[in-house]
């Protein structure tokens, strides 16, 4: 049973046979309704969707301790195991990374294992973890 509240996020892709081999196959989520322009896909029990489109132009950078982050990115927090899991298939895969899977505010509120990369439209993703789930929003 869905939570009772779920996010819904559309995003714009130039190829949905990329999109599919990206995020079916090597992402591993399940691809749901379809049409010739758009997908949907159970994004870790949310709704996510590529329509095609024309890719978003590059997003501003921040600094994020010691990082240059993508100003707009999209991702999800895994439990630990399903993060290393997915960070070894990334590194498998050759994908290219924006910022290498690492461990962001060591010792510090908020410690957490991070990791991006790009979709092959040039959207921005991050998946990051928490041993203790507890500081998702410590100060």
């Amino acid at each position: 049973m869905p939570p009772p509240s779920l996010f819904h996020l559309a995003v714009p892709v130039d190829s949905l046979e990329e999109a599919r081999g990206f995020y079916g196959d090597l992402l591993g989520l399940e691809e749901g309704r379809s049409s010739e322009t758009w997908i949907d896909y159970n994004f870790y029990g949310h709704q996510f969707v590529v329509h095609l489109g024309s890719p978003l132009i590059e997003p501003d950078i921040n600094g994020v301790d010691g990082d240059s982050v993508p100003s707009f990115h999209y991702g999800a927090i895994l439990m630990w195991d399903e993060w290393q899991a997915l960070a070894q298939r990334l590194e498998t895969a050759q994908i290219k990374f924006i910022i290498e899977p690492k461990i962001r505010f060591q010792g510090q509120p908020g410690e957490q294992a991070t990791m991006f990369f790009k979709d092959p439209a040039g959207n921005a993703l991050e998946f990051k973890s928490f041993r203790d789930r507890n500081q998702i929003f410590a100060k």
